[in-house]
């Protein structure tokens, strides 16, 4: 359904996230047309994928009806969860992720976006990322053994056809920053009882053994017994004093994502994730990824 492609392309080790707010002169759609015009010469000529997303209430004022999720909706205020503990809010007008097979050509993209955009935005955040180990995060465990497949993926991330912004994406971007010597202290049986899986390869505890704050136990979801899973783009960032899981989480409605963070954070129910005792996010956004067809009606025209 004419999805942004870097949603989808697996296999890029290097990874950039710029987010941007509107600079105090500039209207929103001046900010989205110079996005707009970044995407095709970035991606096809620069070695890169990029993809591009909009705070979502920025984008529902400038797009047509057509091309707005309904659920989207900024991460304006800290989630509380059990006991007081908190995800922030950190929410910018873009944000831009950059990822190739290099990091000179996610620098050197990364500044080509700076530099088109710094008429109309100014860069907020910048974070650097990487695989780590193929497929694991900073934990050493296994990282998206519940992704759906690529040919199941675009039926999570993306909004159906026929509804209010089909094609587009609503996307949860985390900064997640881990205590590397509390979890390197447990045991490895102590990590898995935390995660819910076994280390090595991933395999989901049983239901008599899992404990009820494992990560698996409370960001699985489910609904009238059918799993609403989201789709993972997660690497590691920062360096080796200060690091962690960059989240990226697409999915096709914002619920899913905010009905996982509550379920992290213990809202209701005061079960805090176990895993958030050893991780602790430092930033938190939504963003509307737009379909190509919609962000095209911001492009500007071909150069013959």
């Amino acid at each position: 359904m004419n999805a942004q492609p870097g949603i989808f392309a697996l296999g890029t080790p290097e990874h950039g996230y710029l987010e941007f707010d509107l600079a105090p002169d500039a209207e929103p759609i001046a900010l989205v047309q110079a996005a707009a015009g970044l995407v095709g010469p970035l991606s096809t000529t620069g070695g890169v994928n990029l993809v591009v997303g909009f705070r979502p209430e920025l984008w529902a004022e400038v797009a047509d009806p057509a091309d707005v999720p309904a659920s989207a909706r900024g991460f304006e205020q800290p989630l509380v969860g059990a006991g007081g503990w908190t995800m922030p809010a950190t929410q910018h007008d873009a944000w831009m992720w950059v990822a190739g097979g290099d990091r000179t050509a996610v620098f050197d993209n990364g500044r080509a976006i700076v530099s088109g955009l710094a008429p109309v935005a100014r860069l907020r955040r910048e974070t650097t990322g990487w695989l780590y180990r193929h497929d694991r995060d900073l934990t050493g465990f296994i990282d998206g053994t519940e992704n759906p497949s690529l040919l199941e993926a675009p039926a999570v991330a993306l909004v159906p056809a026929q509804k209010p912004g089909a094609g587009s994406s609503v996307v949860l971007v985390q900064m997640w920053e881990h205590d590397g010597d509390g979890w390197e202290s447990l045991p490895t049986h102590a990590q898995e009882n935390v995660m819910g899986r076994t280390k090595p390869d991933s395999i989901e505890l049983d239901d008599e053994t899992k404990p009820a704050d494992s990560h698996v136990a409370r960001t699985v979801l489910e609904v009238d017994g059918e799993e609403l899973p989201i789709f993972r783009r997660n690497v590691a960032f920062g360096g080796v004093s200060r690091h962690g899981t960059a989240f990226v989480g697409f999915s096709r409605d914002q619920w899913r994502l905010e009905e996982m963070l509550r379920r992290m954070a213990g809202v209701g129910d005061g079960v805090r994730d176990a895993l958030t005792r050893y991780t602790q996010p430092v930033t938190g956004a939504y963003y509307t990824v737009p379909s190509v067809d919609a962000l095209a009606h911001f492009a500007p025209p071909d150069e013959d």
